[in-house]
């Protein structure tokens, strides 16, 4: 006979969907101004290197917050730091709709950034305290899912709202609907841990649930910021999502505007893009599935994902043919597999960062790894801006096809498991606390 799920296995799927309604509103959230772009330019008077500029300072304030949220996420825990980040990030956005200049709108996409950042540390914190390592993946992946989910609705909700009643209207309503998230979140999580939540006997750690030895009774040390920094594990995985994080910033920031300006569509049109949103929310599920059935099957959790991020990154030489196709609809087409990819790749380098970081470190390591993805989105927004003035975006998709083949090779080259010698010189089989099942 089959017995019922302990009240611990239930609540922290409700915990893995209370994250991915978080996720859900931040993109809605940060893709407000992408979608109605056009609207703002004009009533605002905009060129498009003031929207760049828009963009960057959002990007500058998330990566001056990710360093920061880290080290808060590890020292509040994540029920009360994810509920400061929700927030502030809601207040700051329903502020936004009293934007009336390139400063204000400025500002308050900035207030939005130092909100919104906090998500991505606190999320894979709250992953490690409540899942064990073979569920991980599909932990991340669900809360991940909810980043393209709210890509999808947002072009379907945002523009409605903004057609209906006006395009502040959107940015009021979805930062309010980010403050009633709040109430459900305090509810649910009510212990930074699992166990004590929900009256259980004490466990050694969740990692032994996960089939960690047994003998290793002392928690696992943490690192300073300082000491992660000194990490060439940490580099790797900073690079890698700095080299390839730009092609999904660019289908969230720029897309939109492309389909308007060279492939002849209305902001109406734009809603469309909800099908590349949901390929890249399946994606994410997809992404977090296949490492979770692979590593069923034995292995090293660290030497599954990369396999699966290898195969993600095969995809991206398709980029070019997003500008060179004849029609829109195969344009959307051949985007919607790129970030159906692009998503399954960032799930897994997500759940990377779990498997080879000290759990009392993720939050801080999950800041610097995440500052690298913003500073490469400001770099893109600054060098698609200037691209789109002169040549358009026909060399940008050139560039974006190489950029995940370059971030693997690099986190190959620093991430691989190696196969450690013991103290008589024997090579033993890899051996990860963290990754060995």
């Amino acid at each position: 006979m089959r017995s019922s799920p302990s009240p611990y296995t239930s609540r922290r799927w409700l915990i893995a969907g209370m994250l991915f309604l978080a996720a859900v509103l931040n993109y809605v959230d940060k893709n407000t101004l992408a979608l109605l772009a056009p609207t703002i330019q004009a009533d605002l008077r905009l060129s498009d290197q003031d929207y760049a500029n828009i963009q960057n300072a959002f990007q500058i304030a998330y990566t001056i917050a990710l360093l920061a949220s880290g080290a808060i996420v590890d020292r509040l825990g994540p029920r009360l730091s994810l509920a400061l980040f929700v927030g502030w990030w809601s207040v700051a956005n329903v502020c936004t709709a009293w934007a009336r200049s390139l400063t204000s709108l400025g500002a308050f996409r900035f207030l939005l950034g130092l909100g919104e950042a906090g998500n991505w540390t606190a999320s894979p914190k709250t992953v490690s305290e409540w899942f064990p390592e073979k569920e991980r993946g599909l932990a991340i992946g669900i809360y991940t899912a909810g980043t393209p989910l709210g890509m999808t609705l947002a072009p379907l909700f945002i523009i409605w709202l903004a057609e209906t009643i006006h395009w502040r209207a959107a940015f009021v309503v979805t930062g309010i609907l980010g403050l009633v998230w709040l109430v459900p979140w305090l509810v649910l999580y009510r212990s930074r841990r699992p166990d004590a939540a929900f009256g259980e006997p004490t466990q050694p750690s969740l990692a032994s649930a996960a089939g960690e030895r047994a003998d290793d009774a002392e928690p696992e040390p943490g690192w300073t910021w300082l000491q992660a920094f000194g990490r060439v594990e940490v580099w790797c995985l900073l690079i890698g999502r700095m080299l390839s994080d730009p092609v999904w910033f660019f289908y969230q920031n720029w897309y939109p505007k492309y389909l308007v300006s060279a492939r002849g569509l209305t902001q109406a049109d734009v809603k469309i893009t909800w099908v590349m949103f949901l390929a890249a929310g399946l994606g994410s599920l997809c992404g977090g599935w296949l490492a979770g059935r692979l590593l069923r099957r034995g292995g090293t959790a660290a030497r599954v994902r990369l396999v699966v991020m290898l195969g993600c990154a095969l995809f991206m030489p398709l980029s070019p043919l997003v500008a060179f196709a004849p029609s829109a609809t195969l344009s959307l087409a051949i985007a919607s597999l790129i970030v159906f990819a692009h998503l399954a790749w960032l799930t897994n380098i997500s759940a990377l960062v779990v498997d080879v970081v000290p759990q009392r470190s993720l939050g801080t390591v999950f800041g610097i790894v995440a500052a690298g993805s913003s500073l490469g989105a400001i770099a893109m927004n600054d060098g698609v801006a200037k691209l789109v003035q002169g040549s358009g975006y026909t060399l940008w998709y050139v560039i974006a096809a190489g950029l995940h083949l370059m971030a693997i090779v690099v986190l190959m080259l620093g991430v691989w498991p190696r196969r450690p010698k013991d103290p008589g010189g024997e090579i033993r089989p890899d051996a990860n606390p963290r990754t060995t099942p």
